[in-house]
């Protein structure tokens, strides 16, 4: 299999890289936020976000969990059983992602407005090309 070689070296001198390399993806911060609500499970963490797909969650859980962010516990039995938690350093993150939450629920109705003329304008330019 072959892995991605980045073309151009990461500055991890600095914070800002260093923080997206982390939380940089859709849904690490939702993960984090589910897993601190109390979402161990895998399943629970699916039916949390309901817009991602599992394959892309799992991708995103083993990544929080190379960089120490949660943590796996295994139970034996039959069905096997995984539990989710956050380690010291995804704790620390949850101000962060409050934050993100705090300023998503201020700012809601602007990006649902900006949103729709978004869409209101793709659909105008589709039309407009399918009568040219």
């Amino acid at each position: 299999m072959n892995t991605y070689e980045r073309k151009t070296p990461e500055d991890l001198d600095c914070g800002i890289t260093v923080f997206m390399k982390v939380l940089g993806a859709k849904w690490k911060p939702c993960i984090i936020a589910a897993i601190h609500q109390g979402h161990k499970r895998p399943s629970e963490i699916h039916r949390e976000l309901k817009s991602a797909t599992p394959r892309v969650i799992d991708m995103q859980l083993s990544e929080l969990e190379e960089f120490g962010v949660v943590y796996k516990q295994i139970f034996n039995g039959f069905p096997l059983r995984v539990d989710y938690y956050l380690t010291d350093l995804g704790k620390s993150l949850l101000p962060i992602v409050n934050l993100m939450d705090q300023w998503g629920d201020i700012n809601a109705e602007h990006v649902k407005n900006v949103d729709t003329l978004r869409q209101v304008s793709s659909e105008s330019q589709s039309f407009i090309r399918k009568t040219l």
